[in-house]
């Protein structure tokens, strides 16, 4: 699970850079589009780095940092997303891939950290 979470986590962070890179290239796309680069990014960055933690405890911390960074991608996505629709952009197939595997990464992190936490009172 550890090397497929390593693969998914850097896709993802690929992903959103391919994507944003397709966004028009205004004031506005640019802050959201600096945002989801910068928080996608550390959701590869940050599961890497729990895979080389020095105890059970840094371990959860950094996959917390996961978690938030994670669903910050999310969030950013999601108003792209808004944005896109509203000014009629049709980048739904490429969007909506991104947003179902930002709630999967989620969803994965939050279960490793119950279970890392069990693991860890044991």
């Amino acid at each position: 699970m550890k090397e497929i979470m390593l693969k998914r986590t850097k896709k993802f962070t690929i992903d959103c850079a391919i994507f944003c890179s397709k966004l028009p290239k205004t004031r506005e796309y640019n802050a959201y589009v600096n945002q989801l680069i910068r928080c996608s990014s550390s959701v590869g960055a940050n599961y890497r780095a729990s895979q080389r933690a020095k105890s059970g405890a840094d371990f959860i911390n950094k996959l917390k940092i996961v978690e938030e960074e994670a669903d910050e991608s999310n969030f950013f996505l999601e108003i792209i997303h808004e944005i896109t629709k509203l000014e009629k952009l049709n980048l739904n197939s490429e969007i909506e891939p991104l947003l179902k595997e930002s709630n999967e990464l989620v969803a994965i992190i939050v279960s490793s950290i119950k279970t890392a936490r069990i693991n860890n009172a044991n």
